[in-house]
């Protein structure tokens, strides 16, 4: 049996034979005991002044040999046996393709509708929108195959351990062509330049195996018998039928959700937040955290995590970006969103992170006619305004954060990452007032946890405003389908279920593995 340890290296010593050394150290035996020294877990503790790596690992001694971790494949290969059951799932993002996979694996077709381009034809309309402001509604930075975490920045840590299998998901991944790290690293990341082919593999897997895959294929009707799903209409004519429908559409598909409302399924409001994405020069950031500047080669771009209540109001940082970019991800014409991403290296001079203000029913007195729509209408609406006040492109507004805190309009603004550019704005003006207070409050609270966070030299750049749904989908927490629709299965962030790449994939295995059960 292999024996656990935890051991702290200087970044770098992360070489094979330190690592020996130090259990060797550790354990009281000769190095020449060692078999085999395998990472099960990395992380950095940047506490003190000298960051150091933490690893978690398993020592095998004399002639014990680790287990052969491809030796049993988690993508079995399972030929579909006719007449096989058939599930449409909406959604070609990480809840629909994993969803698709678990399917697979037990004798059940998929057959994936996405209003979007595949991953490689989406480039053209990412490049569209950055640099001409032309927004396709179909494929931009949040539709389109892989979802909205391909294209903005494939961070794969999550917190919902108890959904699921989060090493299996990672497994999958690595299988797919993602680096074998995302299986240590406390926060694993893929990165938006390798995450692509990635989600491309992923789809030959499912084609491979008997899935079907549609994209430009726009859902516009759901068909309904006796409150029960038999299937999707795309684009207004064609009809589809399966004998279950999967639902992951993610968190910015208003028509789906107005759809819905329409046919009288019932949809709910949920909690979500509003806010600014905060950039800084990465070598603040590296500095804050880790006392160095420029930081070891042998140590990543850092990264922080905020969170203060002001006012009896959480604010929180949100999808950091270190080492990264702001790209525009609107999903309509006439609306500035913007979120972070970056790529595997994370080499960009900049960091960026949301920092967002959780909305509550006083902020939506003005939108409570719409009912259950009337945080979608407060989003649209400071999205919509914030475009209002530029010059009809995707520049965003942005200010100094320290111009921000003392309600002064940026005189100059520094070098940023947003390729559409930006301009100086009054950001009060633009935000909604309450949400504009409490940032102010917040940044002032920020750098006292992390002293130096308000400087001249970071700023505040609107809109962050699509952090998660404003809209949940109910379903039975044992069936997983609708609570009043049978054979309908919301899934992922879209739904509600879920908040990121990992939560969504381990959502879209648990509603499929809910459907084997129902349907076989």
């Amino acid at each position: 049996m292999p024996i656990q340890l935890e051991i702290k290296l200087l970044p770098h010593e992360q070489t094979d034979e330190q690592i020996r050394q130090s259990a060797a150290a550790l354990l009281g035996i000769p190095i020449e005991d060692i078999s085999a020294a395998v990472i099960l877990k990395r992380s950095i503790d940047a506490r003190s002044k000298s960051p150091k790596v933490v690893l978690l690992i398993n020592i095998y001694r004399g002639n014990e040999i680790p287990p052969d971790e491809k030796a049993e494949s988690p993508i079995p290969k399972v030929n579909l046996l006719p007449p096989a059951k058939t599930v449409i799932i909406v959604g070609a993002g990480p809840a629909g393709y994993f969803a698709a996979l678990e399917l697979l694996d037990n004798g059940i077709k998929p057959i994936i509708f996405d209003r979007g381009k595949d991953v490689q034809s989406r480039r053209k309309d990412l490049r569209a929108i950055q640099q001409f402001g032309i927004v396709n509604p179909h494929s931009n930075y949040c539709f389109g195959e892989g979802g909205a975490g391909t294209y903005s920045d494939g961070k794969l840590y999550t917190s919902s351990s108890k959904r699921g299998d989060i090493n299996n998901v990672l497994r999958i991944l690595v299988e797919h062509g993602a680096k074998s790290d995302i299986l240590i690293d406390a926060h694993p990341h893929i990165g938006s330049n390798k995450l692509p082919l990635v989600v491309q593999n992923l789809r030959q897997t499912i084609l491979e195996r008997g899935g079907e895959i549609h994209f430009d294929s726009h859902i516009t009707d759901v068909i309904l018998h006796e409150s029960t799903m038999r299937g999707v209409v795309v684009h207004h004519t064609k009809e589809y039928f399966a004998d279950a429908v999967i639902l992951a559409t993610g968190h910015s598909a208003r028509d789906i959700f107005e759809l819905l409302h329409h046919k009288g399924i019932t949809i709910e409001a949920k909690p979500f937040a509003l806010g600014v994405r905060v950039e800084h020069p990465q070598a603040f950031i590296d500095q804050a955290q880790y006392h160095q500047n420029p930081r070891s080669e042998f140590l990543p771009a850092a990264s922080y995590k905020l969170v203060c209540q002001v006012e009896n109001r959480g604010v929180f940082s949100f999808c950091m970006c270190p080492g990264g970019l702001i790209v525009p991800a609107a999903t309509a014409a006439g609306e500035i969103v913007v979120n972070g991403m970056s790529m595997s290296r994370r080499d960009s001079p900049f960091a960026n992170s949301g920092v967002v203000v959780a909305v509550e029913p006083s902020d939506l007195e003005e939108f409570k006619h719409h009912g259950v729509f009337a945080g979608v209408e407060f989003q649209k609406s400071v999205e919509q305004r914030v475009f209002q006040a530029g010059n009809g492109s995707q520049q965003a507004p942005a200010q100094r954060l320290t111009d921000f805190v003392r309600g002064k309009v940026s005189s100059s603004l520094p070098a940023t990452s947003y390729i559409p550019g930006i301009y100086s704005a009054d950001m009060h003006s633009l935000l909604p007032k309450r949400i504009a207070a409490l940032l102010r409050k917040a940044f002032e609270e920020f750098n006292i946890k992390m002293k130096g966070y308000l400087t001249s030299e970071a700023i505040a750049v609107a809109t962050e405003s699509r952090t998660s749904s404003p809209i949940k989908i109910p379903r039975d927490r044992e069936s997983f389908d609708h609570t009043t629709v049978k054979k309908f299965y919301p899934c992922g962030e879209g739904a509600g279920y879920a908040g990121g790449i990992m939560s969504a994939a381990l959502d879209g295995q648990n509603v499929a593995r809910a459907i084997v059960r129902d349907v076989k």
